[in-house]
Order: structure tokens, then sequence, then C-alpha cells
């Protein structure tokens, strides 16, 4: 036996996992480098998906794993409830330049969860500063991830990660999603119909009065339910309406960030800014958990307008701890020096094309793409939701290439610093997959 296989796996009560199934023939990973990980019988694995979107740069790069190794040594963790460390601030810096400067402010998570509940309150406390305390309601939409904890289950738009945990935070509406295959099947890109949905906020405005609505909150592409694009004009619209009634767009881009869409942000991609935006995931390439809320001038000014003492009481025991400090700044450094979004740009059509070759295969009812993220949507076994694209999920390992699906979806999100060589074979063996499945 393998001495890297665990004695036992009883313990270990797995997250969002059919623990039964998987326990019954585990798929364990034991090593990584690059765009492959290696299982435990000594199998590669091309990584189709970064981790869980989560390792823009490839695995096990040298600078990244440096950079944490020397800090361990000399920092191993400085709290920053009224003190601080050098590299809190040196990344606060240089994530502001990488935004182009068009925030002002970073808060330190831990995770996409924790900054997904930090913007929600940060936003509520924003209000209340400015003497509208009656601006309670959160918005989110339709299909939604925002995370695990209750603020982003409330505003998520999820099913089955809500229903076992309610009840959830009251004064919570939804929008709803835009995904259309009737009219929208196949799009490479935004899709060209359903701006006007956007305009729902409107009538929640109306329902509930606009002096009642804190913040919106969505993902500019929803990766967690299957990569739903956003219609042309879409987003833009949602923007207007927030302004013209006072409200805060919180853009999530826990998945979007760090080069997802070959910009550093989808709100680059769109041209849309929000007031708030949430990242975690790319921020240090998985290397080490690490969330951030990057706010506005104007939100962080109200705050300072308190009389003296602290301004907003929240954080965490590991905000900003040095050694996520580490990968961040290590990970931004790699970004620039081995130019990898300008890589993942120009890779980005031979992409497109590989996913829409798969078109005519067996069960296929859509396929959709924006940067470097893609969605195959698979026709669901009758009275069996989920089964089918799980099948090939099983199957896509065991023929050495990692898929995430959801539903009977699949999403596909390598590291960016593939080639078309990955991309032929990531492809090359999903078609093979696809085209044998019950």
């Amino acid at each position: 036996m393998n001495e890297s296989r665990p004695k036992s796996m009883s313990a270990f009560w797995m997250p969002f996992t059919n623990n039964r199934d998987f326990k019954a023939s585990p798929r364990l990973l034991v090593s990584s480098e690059g765009m492959y990980y290696k299982d435990v019988d000594g199998n590669s694995v091309l990584d189709g998906t970064a981790g869980l979107w989560c390792v823009p740069c490839g695995h096990a790069q040298p600078r990244i794993t440096q950079a944490v190794s020397e800090m361990v040594g000399q920092l191993d963790f400085a709290p920053t409830f009224q003190m601080g460390h050098p590299a809190a601030f040196d990344l606060a810096e240089q994530l502001m330049d990488y935004t182009g400067h068009k925030f002002g402010h970073v808060f330190y998570t831990n995770s996409g969860s924790e900054a997904v509940d930090t913007a929600l309150k940060i936003a509520l406390a924003y209000h209340k500063a400015r003497g509208e305390g009656g601006r309670t309601r959160l918005i989110g939409r339709e299909r939604g991830y925002h995370g695990v904890g209750f603020g982003g289950l409330s505003v998520g738009g999820i099913g089955n990660n809500r229903k076992s945990f309610g009840p959830l935070l009251p004064g919570v509406d939804h929008l709803p999603h835009t995904h259309n295959l009737l009219k929208n099947a196949f799009s490479r890109g935004e899709p060209d119909f359903g701006a006007e949905l956007a305009d729902e906020l409107e009538r929640l405005v109306t329902l509930h009065d606009a002096s009642t609505i804190a913040a919106v909150i969505i993902e500019p592409v929803s990766g967690s339910t299957g990569v739903l694009v956003p219609p042309k004009g879409y987003l833009k619209r949602l923007r207007e309406i927030c302004d013209k009634h006072g409200i805060l767009l919180i853009f999530d881009e826990v998945i979007t960030g760090f080069g997802r869409l070959c910009t550093p942000f989808a709100s680059d991609y769109f041209g849309v800014e929000p007031d708030m935006m949430t990242t975690a995931k790319g921020l240090t390439n998985g290397v080490v958990p690490m969330g951030a809320v990057f706010s506005k001038r104007f939100i962080h000014n109200a705050f300072m307008e308190a009389p003296a003492g602290i301004e907003l009481f929240h954080g965490y025991t590991y905000s900003g701890h040095p050694l996520a400090c580490a990968a961040a700044l290590a990970t931004l450094e790699v970004f620039r020096e081995q130019a990898i979004i300008e890589n993942a740009r120009s890779l980005q059509p031979y992409f497109e094309d590989a996913l829409h070759s798969l078109r005519g295969l067996p069960h296929m009812i859509d396929l959709r793409s924006i940067g470097l993220v893609a969605g195959i949507e698979l026709e669901s076994i009758a009275g069996k939701p989920g089964a089918r694209a799980y099948g090939a999920f099983k199957k896509a390992f065991a023929d050495g290439i990692l898929i995430r699906v959801t539903g009977d979806i699949i999403a596909l999100s390598p590291p960016l610093v593939l080639s078309k060589q990955h991309i032929d074979e990531l492809f090359g063996k999903l078609a093979n997959v696809l085209k044998h499945l019950d």
C-alpha cells in the first residue's frame, strides 16, 4: 500500500461532498506542480479548475512558496487589532495599484465567505453612519453564490445551500437570474438577451422603497451555479439604478478576480465600477487562505467622520495574517513578472473555439464561455438531476483531468499559465468522456 494513503477516512467530515460515495472510491491528491496534480497512485491529473477557481498562477510557484517559507521563519503571526506589521500595509498599497486606484481601501478577511459578510456589514454600518439607518434591506440574486456565512447564504440564491439552515437574515430580497437557454444558448461572451432583467431592481425599489435598501450584491459572472454570463448592458443598467436610488453596489469577485476574465477583475472587463468588491481565492494563488473587501474612498471616509475611537467593530484574528500577506505579495509579483493575464488573453480565442467544438456531442444543451471560464450544460437524466454531470466528473478524473460540476453543468476554469497543449488535452479528454456518457 502507498504510504501516502490515510489509515482511515472516517473522521474527516468533508465539505460539499457526497462523503459515502467518495470514501467508497476516494480520489486522493498528493502533490502538484504547474498545470498538474498527482494522485496517490502516481497518476498525473490536468487541473481544469485551478483547484477551486483559486490557482491562477499554477501550482507550486517557486516565488510564492519561497515568500511564505521566509515569512513563517520571520513572523509567524502578528495581530492587526491596534497594531500591525509592514506586509499588511505594503500589500494594501499594491492591491490599490492593481485595481488602478479605482478603490481606496482594503479590509482583510480569511475567505470569500468572510469577505461577503464583511461587505454586507460595512454597507449597513455605512448608511447608519450617514444618518440613514433605515437602509437595512439587502438584495441578492437567484442562483447567486456568496459563500456559506449567514449573510452570504441569505443573499445567495442556491436552494440546496439555504434550505437546511433557516431562518436566515430577514429583510432580504432577490433579483431574478439571467440564464435563458431558449434565447442565449451557445453564446460566446455576453449573450444578447436579458439586459431588461436589471429593471427588476426598480420593481423591488417600488415594493420596499429605496430608503430601506442598503445594498445589492451580485457576482458579475455566476461561477458556482454554472458560469452564468450577464447579458450585454445588464451590469451597467444595475449600476445606473443603484446610483439613482443611493444603493450601494457590491460585486462578488471571489471567482472572477485576478485574471479569470483575462482582465484583473470582472469590473474591468465590463467597464462597471462597484462601490465594494469582495475577493479571495486567486489573491494568494490558493496557497494561504485570505480574502479582502475593496472599498471606495467615500465609504471609508464616512466612518472616519465619527468621534475618535474604533470606527468599525468588526474583524478577524487572522485579518492580514503575515503568511497570507507574503503569499499575496508574491502572487502579485508573479502576475507581473510572468505576464499571467497576457498569456490568458492570448489563449482565450483558442480556449473558446475548443469549448464550442464540443457542440453536438450527446446530451449537450448549452456551451458558454467568457475569458478563461466555460460552462457545459447537459440534459438531466429524468428523475436524477446532477447524476449525468457527476458521472462525467468521476470518469474525467479517472482519465486524468479535473473538472468541476454543479447540477448537470460542467465548469472549467484552468490555471492561467496554460498552453495550447493543455487546452488540447483538456478538451480532447473531455470530449471522449462526453461521447460515452449514459
